[in-house]
């Protein structure tokens, strides 16, 4: 039972429920060793006991954290305590897109479009990882509250390499595809089918299809023509209008085939709304038999009245001689009349025949001749590289780079795929050497390959070291003479690597683009050819979150061993794996035990005090020795290390050690009197007035000596 305030897997705080499902909870939750909210599923405890229902859980768990992308709600650590499954992930701050639908009654196409275009990107990421979400809705996708779209609730998820998926698997009725309402096989383009449907609703407010039952909803998906958005708000553009038709269509194959394909409609549609240029293929269109029409006919027949008037009379007159079989003459002459007194319908429909024959015949050459011409262009050009249709370029999207080194933002950017440029300015607010900016927005979409202009805080005659040639790639022997000729040392490693050829450089540090110090050192790593004894190399997980790094180990087939808190000097790296027992790229047996560090951040400087504690007379003439005096020394964070009430001075037993501050403030307080005085009143008679007591506070400074 979840109670409010208990402790799971003894470091997440339950703090409060903040949603519910069908079959589990939502909490918000404090995860008290990463310092950090966190949102907790919890199954019901009602489904607890059903294997069915924990599988199903799990399998939810195990889909979700292979996933990782800013448009998808992370998942961070999975577990059971006494019979509670949970679940824990990233906790989104802000709303449901259905309540955002609600709350707006509906959205401009331009919100509308945008939100979709997060969302299908986050669906794409999943996909490309053969995950199918199959319950797409705007109840499990999030807008944050600094506007990020994130899509959530991979609930009934599973590999899209399942070769049968059940009605059982069937989400929410008025966002489902009809391959699914029939309980068939579905695949992304399901996803697409609820995608489309989610946009209907953010663009008129309501969803297509409604119903008394479900059962009446899930028919009129598989029978029911899809209404048009316009028909309920006609300012929609009719792009927008043809890309919620495409996605909803009824057959799978008349759908967009890729998330990155309606990905790239939306985005045309944000750019160009006033184009019309979505198309709905139809794949039996091209080999349908195309009915011959009326004008064809008409035209035909006109070039068969231009033939020569003679000839066809001679032919007519010739024809009636060829009859066959016993006939008299009557027949015959009979016959004769018929063919004298009506050539003109029967020559007709006989040149019909044969021009229609002709002209058949003729467009038939000439199409073999179109396709065999297209044929030879086509190797050709595929010969050369024209029509290479596998480099299809990857997109990525482009990370934050402002206040990163150079080298910094120069590594995370190639480890991307995109190439960089630097360039120098004078800043006064950014430190030397640190990135200004970047030419292309943090959380752009850019191809792999693209250039990234950094602005660097500096200039070039005052950058210190020199350029590091970029060498990756490069064969040995070249890598080693390039970086030789520019004034580095080299010091050669080996490693595998499925990608690069044998003998060629796999990476370099420092990287390419950045600089270092003249006669500094390079180390290269020298691919060895694919990993033919069944060995892995150690994936780089420095500088990732614990759960992001622990699915890396474990998709790589290796154990993840122990997790130990340590101490490292790089505050960025707090709460992130710092160390691994084995190096990055150490080739290894599969299965084997990698010990990871987290980071608790650097080391803490500690102070000790074991000076004397000195007499407040030199700061204070009045004060008189022996008078009680309160002593508290006081760090600069306002930590109270010291405090105690004397009658002498120095104080000699000071021995004060693991302070956190350096310094400090000594602060005396006690009490100053003043002397008896005497006065003559208005009787002449003199009277003693007593002195009076006021409580006095001095201060000193004292520095700390650091221990150690």
């Amino acid at each position: 039972m979840i109670r409010i305030g208990m402790m799971i897997g003894d470091r997440y705080e339950i703090l409060e429920r903040i949603g519910t499902g069908g079959m589990s909870d939502v909490y918000k939750s404090k995860d008290h060793k990463l310092n950090r909210h966190v949102a907790v599923k919890v199954l019901k405890q009602e489904f607890s006991e059903n294997t069915n229902f924990v599988s199903k859980f799990r399998t939810e768990a195990q889909a979700a954290a292979s996933l990782m992308h800013p448009n998808i709600v992370n998942v961070y650590d999975v577990g059971e305590e006494n019979g509670i499954y949970y679940i824990v992930m990233e906790l989104v701050e802000g709303i449901t897109l259905k309540k955002y639908i609600e709350k707006k009654a509906r959205l401009s196409f331009k919100e509308a479009v945008s939100i979709a275009i997060q969302a299908c990107m986050g669906i794409e990421a999943a996909h490309k990882n053969h995950i199918i979400h199959r319950d797409i809705k705007p109840q499990n996708i999030i807008i944050s509250k600094d506007g990020k779209v994130k899509v959530t609730d991979f609930g009934i998820a599973k590999a899209a390499t399942s070769n049968t998926i059940t009605s059982n698997v069937m989400g929410s009725v008025h966002y489902t595809s009809p391959e699914q309402a029939r309980g068939g096989y579905s695949d992304e383009k399901s996803d697409i089918y609820s995608m489309g449907i989610t946009l209907f609703e953010m663009l008129t407010g309501r969803v297509p299809f409604n119903g008394e039952t479900t059962v009446a909803i899930a028919i009129k998906h598989i029978q029911e023509e899809m209404p048009s958005p316009r028909d309920f708000v006609p300012e929609i553009p009719v792009c927008v209008e043809q890309i919620v038709l495409k996605c909803t269509q009824k057959s799978p194959d008349r759908r967009y085939h890729t998330m990155a394909s309606l990905i790239e409609d939306l985005k045309r549609a944000l750019m160009s709304p006033d184009e019309d240029f979505v198309r709905i293929e139809d794949p039996d269109e091209g080999m349908a038999t195309r009915k011959v029409e009326e004008r064809d006919i008409s035209e035909i027949k006109k070039q068969v009245k231009k033939k020569n008037p003679a000839e066809e009379e001679m032919r007519l007159k010739k024809n009636p001689g060829k009859s066959t079989g016993t006939k008299n003459g009557a027949a015959k002459k009979k016959k004769k009349a018929v063919y004298e007194q009506e050539p003109e319908e029967e020559e007709d429909d006989e040149d019909y025949d044969d021009t229609r024959m002709e002209k058949i015949t003729t467009i038939l050459a000439i199409v073999a001749a179109v396709l065999i011409g297209c044929a030879v262009i086509f190797l050709v050009g595929r010969t050369i590289g024209i029509f290479d249709f596998s480099r299809e370029k990857q997109e990525v999207t482009m990370i934050g780079v402002e206040g990163m080194t150079e080298a910094e933002a120069v590594s995370a950017l190639k480890k991307l795929g995109l190439e960089t440029q630097v360039v120098y300015s004078e800043s006064d607010t950014v430190e030397e050497g640190y990135v200004i900016s970047a030419d292309i927005a943090e959380g752009a979409t850019v191809e792999a390959g693209d250039k990234v202009v950094l602005t660097v805080s500096g200039t070039e005659a005052n950058q210190s070291g020199i350029p590091v040639p970029e060498v990756t790639g490069f064969l040995e022997a070249d890598a080693t003479a390039t970086l030789k000729k520019s004034g580095f040392e080299v010091v050669k490693t080996e490693g595998y690597s499925d990608t690069v050829e044998r003998g060629k450089v796999i990476s370099q540090d420092p990287v390419g683009g950045s600089r270092a110090e003249p006669n500094s050192t390079i180390t290269i790593v020298i691919s060895q050819g694919a990993n033919t004894d069944n060995k892995v190399l150690v994936p780089d997980i420095l500088g990732l979150e614990p759960m992001d790094a622990i699915a890396i180990l474990t998709e790589s087939g290796l154990m993840v061993g122990e997790q130990k808190e340590m101490n490292d000097d790089n505050a960025d790296l707090i709460g992130k794996v710092c160390y691994t027992s084995y190096s990055v790229g150490t080739p290894v047996e599969p299965g084997t035990t990698i010990d990871i560090g987290i980071s608790i951040g650097p080391k803490a400087v500690t102070y000790m005090f074991q000076e004397n504690i000195e007499s407040p007379a030199d700061l204070d003439a009045n004060y008189k020795e022996g008078t009680e005096c309160t002593v508290t020394i006081t760090g600069e964070s306002g930590t109270e290390y010291f405090k105690t009430t004397v009658y002498s001075f120095p104080i000699t037993t000071m021995n004060l050690h693991g302070l956190s501050d350096a310094a400090a403030l000594i602060t005396y307080e006690y009490y100053v009197e003043t002397p008896a005085t005497t006065q003559t009143n208005e009787n002449g008679e003199t009277i003693t007035v007593p002195g009076e007591k006021t409580r006095q506070t001095v201060q000193r400074t004292v520095l700390f000596t650091p221990e150690g």
